[in-house]
C-alpha cells in the first residue's frame, strides 16, 4: 500500500516554496494541465503494478522527501 498523499506533499511544497504550477511546469519541463493533473491526483507518479507486488512481499511503499542542502 502506499502510505503517501502525493498530491497533498506536492501541493504543500509549492506552497512553501512560493512556486506556482505554471512556474514549476515552466521549471521541469512539463505542461501546467500535467502538475495540475498530478495536484488533483489524476496521474499516477507510483506505478499500480510496482505497488501491489511490493504490497504482495509484504511491504508498504513510502515515499520520503528530504531539503537539500544548500551549499
Amino acid at each position: 500500500m502506499l502510505q503517501n498523499n502525493i498530491e497533498l506533499d506536492l501541493k504543500t511544497r509549492l506552497i512553501e516554496s512560493g512556486l506556482t504550477q505554471t512556474e514549476i511546469a515552466e521549471r521541469v519541463g512539463v505542461t501546467l494541465a500535467y502538475v495540475n493533473r498530478i495536484t488533483k491526483g489524476r496521474e499516477q507518479i507510483v506505478n499500480k503494478t510496482f505497488v501491489k507486488m511490493m504490497d504482495e512481499l509484504g511491504y508498504d511503499v513510502e515515499l520520503t522527501y528530504k531539503k537539500k542542502a544548500v551549499d
